[in-house]
């Protein structure tokens, strides 16, 4: 006699039934959500006037977190059989076949319009509106130009800073031109940050078709001149919070020194296109925007 499906899901081992709930866990990709969850809680808190509504503060910030795991999801769908042609990705739970695309899809577009329906509930037009930007530009246009051109990575930067603006929007209703500085911020970051990965996994991307700069230039001219190029704009750039009165010295000076070393890193590996010199310096981008945003909100 077999047992009914119902009952069957309650006679599966623990670590099996735990290991489903995990492969949906890393479909929304939590370690880059909790980079757009610092992004967004500090765009709030610096865009905030008055004493800051921690209710608020929280609906804002897991909104934009449902949005950003929902459009996660819906990438991973659509590029499923690129990521199964990759070492780096062909074990996530799509290409590996332990969820279905459908399920995925499904997921992941309930998870984004969760998020946008919990921003317009709890904070305002203007940051759902950013944030169904931000989906749109992630999935309509992003995804489908990575195939296409290496000009993918600059593009991406866009839904990628836009949760900086949408903390600022849920706590102001507005986009002023401070809230624009955090998205530059978080825009110029991200391409030291993607351009050192791309280098690492230079052989994966050519793999699966994506003609990532290192792809397309293989000497790597090209991808440490656009590090370089990009982390020095960050750096004038990333003081400009003190300038506008959003913060004080503290924050300028920390500020100084976390650019300069970003700038240092990227001038290495403009200079020797190693694996070593972009290992550096994509864990050094990784440890930047915490710290930067931990002194911003510190000396706000």
């Amino acid at each position: 006699m077999k047992t009914p499906p119902a009952e069957l899901a309650h006679t599966l081992p623990t670590t099996q039934r735990s290991s489903a709930v995990g492969d949906y866990v890393s479909l929304t990709k939590p370690r880059l959500n909790l980079l757009v969850v610092l992004t967004s809680a500090a765009g709030y808190y610096v865009g905030g006037v008055g004493p800051i509504d921690l209710s608020q503060l929280g609906q804002a910030v897991v909104g934009t977190a449902l949005v950003a795991g929902g459009s996660a999801v819906l990438n991973q769908v659509y590029e499923r059989d690129t990521d199964a042609r990759m070492r780096r990705t062909r074990l996530r739970p799509l290409p590996d076949r332990r969820v279905a695309p459908r399920e995925a899809a499904i997921y992941g577009a309930i998870m984004s319009a969760a998020g946008l329906g919990l921003l317009a509930w709890s904070t305002n037009v203007v940051a759902a509106t950013l944030a169904a930007v931000t989906l749109a530009i992630y999935l309509v246009v992003y995804t489908p130009m990575k195939r296409t051109s290496h000009l993918s990575t600059v593009v991406g930067a866009v839904p990628g800073a836009l949760p900086a603006v949408i903390g600022w929007a849920a706590a102001r209703g507005d986009i002023a031109v401070p809230g624009w500085t955090i998205f530059a911020i978080v825009f110029l970051w991200q391409i030291p940050h993607f351009t050192a990965l791309a280098w690492m996994y230079r052989d994966d991307y050519g793999a699966a078709g994506f003609p990532m700069l290192p792809v397309v230039d293989p000497s790597g001219q090209r991808a440490g001149h656009q590090a370089l190029l990009y982390a020095a704009a960050l750096l004038p750039v990333s003081i400009g919070p003190s300038a506008m009165g959003l913060a004080g010295w503290a924050y300028f000076w920390i500020a100084l020194v976390l650019g300069t070393a970003l700038l240092w890193l990227s001038l290495q590996f403009a200079r020797s296109r190693t694996d070593q010199t972009a290992r550096t310096l994509f864990f050094a981008s990784i440890i930047y925007l915490p710290l930067l945003w931990a002194a911003l909100v510190l000396d706000h």
